[in-house]
């Protein structure tokens, strides 16, 4: 079943009717009560499309903009300019194994992450940024809210395909948060703060054949799917930011730890030979200012919100930043000056009034009663 998020159909019906959103909210609340609880909200805003005559689901074939994407559907085609791409990574369980690959392309509506199974992962060896994909037979899979499409054994990637241009893709963003706003419940977020403490990498056992963790045993290490292994290393970097509202521990695995530090994969297993000289890193690094992407996790142990960090950027640029600053200024200084501009209306001066006259009774001095000092 095609899946459209609430928020999405609301809009759709809003952007098609004459109602305002609350009166459609309400009639949503009302179609629920109608029908005993025996419908979700979606189900219900459904049928209010329907009786109003509204088609929510509009061009679902063929060739579909990015914005037009919806979790449950199958056979996609869809062509989008590559923003970002991932290292492809083996996996192994006790019922299958193989290997899995994404990356994000945009179009001129908006980004998604295409997620690519074993054989059609080969498509992606000579994959970069700025290439147009072209992509059919694909499916839609809604990943903790996060759309994504799936590419199988029966679908199909072209990259660079004649004909086919991405003049202007929508902007991959992220809602930027300050670190005291952040919330459990954030998992598409962008935070800039500066450095103020780097630890030092954290390495460990990983298999080399599914990247799982491999347990050391009494004549090397053993992976639960792979048995003997000979382990390569992985590694994990925390550091402390602050954003002048608040700190927060970031973390950082892998790929992310070698972008915020600039060091490759080998410069980074060096450390683990010699950690000292990682001792120079944390003086370097302190203080730089830098952004990151990610998701906001609890850590139940010390009780606290830390960040997992999957991009991160480290060529801030200070005038973008005082100037986006200043604009988030402007709104607030105008917002406040259309609440002073605002006419008051008699009754609100009445109750004003009011008011004032109930606050001068209570600042009379009272006879009789004691002072604090006496209390």
């Amino acid at each position: 079943m095609i899946r459209m998020p609430f928020e999405d159909i609301v809009a759709k019906i809003e952007e098609n009717s004459n109602l305002s959103k609350d009166v459609i909210e309400d009639k949503i609340k009302k179609k629920m009560s109608q029908l005993s609880g025996l419908i979700s909200k979606e189900g219900a805003a459904h049928i209010i499309a329907n009786e109003l005559g509204i088609k929510l689901f509009e061009n679902i074939s063929g060739k579909l903009q990015i914005k037009n994407i919806l979790a449950g559907m199958r056979n996609v085609e869809t062509v989008g300019k590559v923003q970002q791409v991932f290292e492809v990574r083996e996996f192994a369980s006790e019922n299958r194994h193989g290997k899995v690959g994404s990356f994000i392309v945009g179009d001129e509506t908006g980004s998604i992450r295409m997620v690519l199974w074993n054989d059609q992962v080969v498509s992606m060896e000579n994959l970069k940024a700025g290439d147009i994909v072209k992509i059919s037979g694909g499916y839609v899979r809604d990943n903790n809210r996060k759309i994504e499409v799936h590419l199988n054994d029966r679908s199909n990637m072209v990259i660079n395909p004649k004909g086919e241009k991405i003049e202007n893709v929508k902007e991959l963003k992220s809602i930027r948060k300050s670190i005291k706003e952040l919330t459990e419940a954030d998992d598409d977020v962008e935070i800039v703060g500066t450095v103020v403490q780097l630890f030092d990498p954290r390495f460990f056992e990983i298999c080399p054949k599914c990247g799982r963790r491999a347990k050391p045993k009494d004549s090397g290490f053993a992976c639960d799917t792979h048995n003997d292994v000979e382990p390569i290393y992985s590694y994990v970097m925390n550091m402390f930011v602050d954003d002048g509202t608040d700190n927060l521990r970031v973390v950082c695995f892998r790929n992310q730890a070698e972008r915020a530090i600039g060091k490759t994969r080998e410069e980074m297993l060096k450390y683990r030979e010699a950690p000292e000289k990682f001792e120079d890193m944390k003086k370097e690094m302190m203080g730089n200012l830098v952004k990151f992407h990610g998701r906001v996790v609890k850590n139940e142990m010390f009780d606290r919100l830390e960040f997992v960090c999957n991009r991160v950027f480290t060529d801030i640029n200070p005038e973008e930043e005082i100037k986006r600053l200043s604009e988030e200024v402007e709104i607030v200084e105008k917002n406040k000056e259309e609440i002073k501009a605002e006419p008051v209306k008699a009754e609100e001066i009445a109750d004003s009034e009011v008011v004032l006259e109930e606050k001068e009774e209570e600042s009379k001095p009272t006879e009789n009663l004691p002072s604090v000092e006496e209390l």
